[in-house]
C-alpha cells in the first residue's frame, strides 16, 4: 500500500511540475498585448493593433515543425469556423484568429497553412533564421509552443491557453445574447 501511495505522490508531483513548466508567467491577464507588425505569406505587413480594432482575437503562436502545434491545428480550425461569424458583446467586427509562426522557411510555413486548412486571413512571421530568435518571443514570453492568448477589442489579454481551442469557453461567454 505504501508503495502504491508513494508512486501516486510521485506521479502527481511530476504532472504538476510539468504543468507549471508550461505556463506563460510573462504575459498577465488584463495587460495590454504588445503590438506585432510582421509580414504575411504574401509579404504584406500586418499590424496586430489594426486587426484588433473592434474584434476579439485569438493570437496563436505555432510553427510548421512543431508536432504538438500541428496536432492542435484541427481544433483551432474548428474553433475558427464555429465562432468567426458570430456576434459578440462590444466587438462590432466579431472574432478572428491571428497566427504567428516561428518558422524559418517560408515554403514550410505556407505548406503547413495550406495542409492544415488554416483559412483565416491573418498569418504573420518574421521567418527568423534562429528558430526561437523571433522578436515576438521575448515580447510575449514565448518559451514553448503551441500557445495562444485571447485579446479583447481594446487589445488587452483576457485569456491564456496552451492550445487555441481551449479558448472556447471564454468565447461562449463573450457572445451577444
Amino acid at each position: 500500500m505504501k508503495k502504491i501511495l508513494s508512486t501516486l505522490v510521485l506521479v502527481v508531483s511530476i504532472v504538476a511540475g510539468a504543468h507549471a513548466q508550461y505556463t506563460n508567467e510573462f504575459i498577465r491577464i488584463g495587460q495590454k498585448a504588445p503590438d506585432l507588425e510582421y509580414a504575411n505569406p504574401d509579404g504584406k505587413t500586418l499590424k496586430l493593433s489594426e486587426i484588433n480594432k473592434g474584434r476579439y482575437i485569438l493570437l496563436d503562436f505555432w510553427a510548421s515543425w512543431c508536432g504538438p502545434c500541428r496536432a492542435a491545428n484541427p481544433g483551432l480550425v474548428r474553433l475558427y469556423k464555429e465562432y468567426s461569424n458570430k456576434k459578440y458583446k462590444n466587438a462590432k467586427n466579431g472574432f478572428t484568429v491571428v497566427s504567428f509562426s516561428l518558422d524559418m522557411k517560408k515554403e514550410n510555413w505556407m505548406a503547413a497553412i495550406k495542409k492544415d486548412g488554416l483559412d483565416w486571413p491573418y498569418h504573420m512571421s518574421d521567418l527568423n533564421p534562429r528558430q526561437w530568435g523571433s522578436a515576438a518571443c521575448p515580447l510575449y514570453g514565448i518559451q514553448f509552443i503551441p500557445q495562444a492568448m485571447l485579446l479583447d477589442p481594446s487589445g488587452k489579454v483576457i485569456g491564456k491557453y496552451n492550445h487555441g481551442e481551449d479558448a472556447e469557453e471564454d468565447l461562449k461567454k463573450l457572445l451577444a445574447k
